[in-house]
């Protein structure tokens, strides 16, 4: 099954940061977008860069993996796989997701020496919405300097399990 990859960057970061770049070089087909704005600003782009796409696999770095998680709640049938890295899950944008599950396959890294998003916070939210997760603390910062291009990235951007 073919599928559509995009990646979705955090606050303060661009489809121009590092995730970015490496995602641009190495799969030249995965859908890379920029998102200013408040939250439902970025959620209008993210709408627009993704309007008529199927079999999505979603990679959201930060704040980028609550609108990765948030735009899969609300296009539960156009989204395969969420791919979050320390998701931004706790913040207030994702409280209309709070009492809803998501039956996809969701895999999470997060930095245990994070010090932008709890992980014991983002751990609890997930445990709770995606019964179908795979949370992997490993021993890294927020921006996942040390894991981030050692991850297996040709399988977790392949739906072919």
């Amino acid at each position: 099954m073919e599928s559509t990859r995009a990646f979705i960057h955090g606050l303060e970061s661009s489809s121009r940061g590092a995730k970015g770049e490496y995602f641009r070089n190495r799969y030249p087909d995965m859908i890379l977008g920029d998102f200013e704005g408040s939250f439902s600003l970025r959620m209008e782009q993210l709408e627009a860069l993704l309007e008529g796409k199927q079999n999505l696999i979603l990679v959201g770095s930060s704040y980028g993996g609550l609108m990765a998680a948030a735009y899969a709640f609300l296009h539960k049938e156009k989204v395969k796989r969420l791919v979050l890295l320390a998701p931004a899950l706790h913040l207030a944008p994702y409280e209309p997701y709070r009492n809803k599950e998501l039956n996809i396959p969701v895999i999470i890294f997060h930095g245990r020496q994070d010090a932008v998003v709890p992980l014991e916070a983002v751990r609890a939210v997930a445990q709770r919405l995606f019964p179908n997760h795979a949370f992997n603390a490993v021993d890294d910062d927020h921006s996942l300097h040390a894991t981030f291009s050692s991850l297996d990235w040709d399988a977790l951007l392949s739906l072919q399990d």
